[in-house]
C-alpha cells in the first residue's frame, strides 16, 4: 500500500471557552522539510508537537498551525483603555514629528488597533490541561492527514497498475517485430555486397560475422530486465511497509535504462516506435512517483 505525500487535515476542540484549531498540510518533498506556527502561550510544547507530527508523517514539507481564539458570545469584553491611551500618544507624537494632521476619527482608529478589547478568556494564558488539548487537537488533525494520504495512495495505485501494465502490453508486442528485423538487417548487409562488383567472401566468415553483428542487436536480456522490473514495481507498490517512494523511484529509473537500451538497439522503425510508447508512459509514472511517501 502507497501512501501520498500531499494531503491536509483540521481538527477543532473547545476548551474553557476557547476554540483551538490544528490544521496541518503536506507537500511532496524528498527530506522532512518542517514549519510550525502557534500561539505564544503555546510554544513551550512546540517541540512536543513537532515529535507528534514528524513522526506520523516521515517525509514531505510540512506545515503545522495552531489557532486559539475566544468562543463568539462566550467571552466578555471591555475596551483596554490604557492602552489606547499608548497608542494615542505615539499617534500624536508621530503627527509632530512628521508634521501630520490629527486623525479624524480617533475612535475607529483606536478601536482597530492590537488589544484595543480585553476579553475574559484569554488565549494569551493557557495551563497544563489546555497545552494537553492542543496536543491531542494537532494528533487529530494528524490522523485526518493520514486518512487523506491513504486516499490519494489508492489513486495513485490505480494510476501506476495502469501505466505499468501498458508498458507490459507494448513488451509483449516486441517480439513479433524481432525475426522480421534481423532478416530485414541480414537482407540490407547482402544487398550492398551485391551492389558491389567482383568481390569476393569467404561465406563462413560472413555468417559468423553477421551472427557477430546480429548478437549486439539482440535485446533478449534488455527484455528479461525490464519484465523482472515492472514486476518488482508492481511488488513494491504492494507492499505493506509504508515509505516505498524513493524505491519506486529507483526501480522506475532501472526501468528507464532497459527502454533506453531496447531503443539503441532497436535499429527497426516498429520497435522504436513502441520504445517512444514506453517512454511516454514511463515518463508518466516518474512525475507522479514524486507525489509518493
Amino acid at each position: 500500500m502507497i501512501l501520498s505525500m500531499t494531503g491536509f487535515g483540521k481538527a477543532v476542540k473547545v476548551y474553557n471557552n476557547k476554540k483551538i484549531t490544528a490544521e496541518v498540510k503536506s507537500l511532496n518533498s524528498k527530506q522532512l522539510d518542517f514549519g510550525v506556527r502557534t500561539p505564544q502561550s503555546h510554544r513551550e510544547i512546540e517541540m512536543e508537537l513537532r515529535n507528534i507530527v514528524s513522526k506520523a508523517l516521515m517525509r514531505g514539507k510540512i506545515d503545522l498551525y495552531v489557532y486559539c481564539e475566544p468562543i463568539e458570545g462566550a467571552a466578555s469584553g471591555t475596551i483596554n483603555v490604557p492602552m489606547l491611551q499608548q497608542y494615542k500618544s505615539q499617534i500624536e507624537e508621530m503627527g509632530r514629528q512628521l508634521g501630520l494632521p490629527e486623525p479624524n476619527d480617533w475612535y475607529t482608529m483606536l478601536l482597530r488597533m492590537p488589544d484595543a478589547l480585553k476579553t475574559d478568556a484569554k488565549c494569551s494564558e493557557a495551563d497544563d490541561e489546555e497545552l494537553s488539548v492542543v496536543k491531542e487537537v494537532v494528533a487529530q488533525a494528524t490522523e485526518q492527514l493520514i486518512a487523506f494520504r491513504q486516499q490519494e495512495g489508492k489513486r495513485l495505485a490505480v494510476f501506476f497498475k495502469e501505466k505499468i501494465d501498458a508498458i507490459q502490453a507494448l513488451l509483449d508486442e516486441v517480439p513479433r517485430y524481432e525475426e522480421p528485423r534481423i532478416n530485414k538487417i541480414k537482407g540490407r548487409i547482402l544487398d550492398a555486397l551485391a551492389k558491389i562488383k567482383e568481390v569476393d567472401y569467404d561465406k563462413n566468415r560472413f555468417e559468423q560475422e553477421l551472427i557477430y553483428y546480429i548478437e549486439k542487436l539482440d535485446i533478449t536480456e534488455e527484455k528479461i530486465r525490464l519484465q523482472n522490473h515492472l514486476k518488482y514495481f508492481l511488488e513494491t507498490m504492494s507492499s505493506e511497509q509504508p515509505g516505498q517512494g524513493k524505491k519506486l523511484g529507483f526501480i522506475s529509473q532501472e526501468i528507464g535504462r532497459e527502454i533506453n537500451t531496447m531503443g539503441s538497439k532497436a535499429n527497426q522503425a516498429d520497435l522504436q516506435n513502441l520504445v517512444v510508447r514506453m517512454k511516454d508512459h514511463l515518463e508518466q509514472i516518474k512525475e507522479q512517483v514524486l507525489n509518493v511517501l
